[in-house]
């Protein structure tokens, strides 16, 4: 069984926001390499009562805790005093840290301040743990619930004593973890879909949702075990699972155009430029991206890509066949192999009857076949929020819409119903 830990980060600063609490994450991203459960992470001020209070919470729940912050030379490190008082024990000075700390201050020919000493102050009955990047020690204090580890905030210095000292004791089974990357399928689908994953004995699944994207990261005790519930999840995913690990749908679209020998140039109306924006973002994407036009003004889709005008009096600028159009016009006018387009409303006002997160993708290619997509995008009640949300899911969708086309996988949903799923993403 694994070792349970809590992480009890100290200081003023994390709970104001001055400063990201990056040692909770490294802590916990760490601790689950090495096996150990990170059962809860709790921000405490620079307060003796409240440190020693959640101390002695957190060992009532976990295995081990891992105290972060508060013992520097300054009034307000208070972690060696609030380990102290909830192990019934006073401090006593070490000479070994006095002496360290008065070397190190000779060795840079500055004062030793009275208040650095501090930083030799030892509960009675902790063990030191040594610090190769820096002044004050860690601590390791077992106590009647469990064992207490007390680390320095400095991150570098954090680091090095957790790697050293701290990690090899907890480390339990080895957990093996991998991450499988879906597009334009909700959250609530994906996890519905997986439950024969998340049942499997010593599986863990965690999903992290975006507009459009929801990435599934699967822990399991073992590699055999990993792999079993990954191929198992592959099966249920289908077409909605467009990679594995850090690859990202742009680089999968660049991938299947490289391999094709073919360009894709892009015509954007909502989005404005964040559609080429994100195929541009990788290096070497100039292989493969021929360009794009931003024909946000309804003129401009006639003048620049070609939409027949009557196309444009006939329906307005938010319309299928407008998508279409520009899709034509964006490969036919910048020699692509691909056109790929988008317009709508991305909000926060509907345009021409039309509600927002009405939206019209296109796909065309050297062929002459076309491919089209018109997701319900959701709606959430934050105007500003809800523009952002449908310009950033249209973008997705396109890219998905192109890559299923280049797949032979359009017209094929993952599984019904799924489309018209109107809620809002996570």
């Amino acid at each position: 069984m694994a070792v349970r830990v809590e992480l009890l980060t100290v200081g003023d600063e994390l709970l104001r926001g001055d400063t990201a609490n990056g040692n909770a994450t490294w802590l916990g991203w760490r601790l689950t390499e090495a096996g150990a459960e990170v059962t809860r992470s709790t921000v405490v001020p620079d307060d003796l009562d409240v440190i020693a209070g959640a101390l002695g919470e957190a060992l009532r729940r976990a295995d081990a805790v891992i105290m972060t912050g508060g013992l520097g030379p300054t009034s307000d490190d208070m972690t060696r005093e609030a380990l102290a008082r909830a192990a019934g024990v006073t401090l006593h000075r070490d000479p070994g840290v006095e002496r360290l700390l008065r070397d190190r201050a000779a060795e840079r020919h500055v004062p030793l301040r009275p208040d650095a000493l501090r930083m030799a102050d030892v509960p009675e009955g902790a063990a030191l743990l040594r610090n190769p990047a820096g002044s004050a020690p860690g601590l390791r204090l077992s106590l009647p619930g469990g064992v207490v580890y007390a680390l320095p905030g400095v991150p570098s210095e954090m680091r090095a004593i957790a790697e050293e000292s701290v990690l090899p004791e907890l480390a339990g089974a080895v957990v093996s973890a991998g991450v499988l990357r879906t597009a334009t399928i909700w959250e609530s689908v994906v996890a519905d879909r997986l439950a024969p994953v998340e049942a499997m004995e010593g599986v863990k699944l965690a999903y992290y949702a975006s507009p459009g994207e929801v990435r599934v990261r699967i822990e399991a005790r073992g590699a055999d075990r990993l792999a079993a519930a990954q191929t198992a999840a592959r099966e249920l995913l289908g077409s909605a699972l467009y990679g594995v690990g850090e690859v990202t749908l742009d680089r999968v679209v660049h991938g299947l155009l490289a391999e094709r020998e073919a360009t894709v140039a892009v015509a954007e109306s909502l989005t404005g430029g964040l559609l080429g924006a994100r195929l541009t973002a990788m290096p070497g994407s100039s292989a493969t991206f021929a360009g794009g036009v931003i024909a946000y003004a309804t003129p401009l889709k006639h003048a620049l890509l070609g939409v027949p005008e009557e196309l444009l009096a006939a329906h307005g600028a938010v319309h299928p066949d407008v998508a279409v159009a520009m899709a034509w016009g964006a490969r036919e006018r910048l020699g692509a192999s691909y056109g790929l387009a988008v317009t709508g409303v991305a909000g926060p006002e509907p345009q021409d009857g039309h509600p927002v997160g009405t939206v019209h993708v296109a796909v065309a290619d050297s062929g002459g076949a076309v491919a089209t997509r018109s997701p319900a995008l959701p709606v959430p009640a934050d105007g500003e929020r809800a523009r952002a949300i449908v310009r950033e899911m249209t973008v997705v969708h396109a890219l998905d819409l192109l890559r299923r086309v280049m797949l032979g996988l359009e017209g094929s949903d993952p599984w019904p119903g799924w489309a018209e799923d109107r809620e809002e993403p996570g």
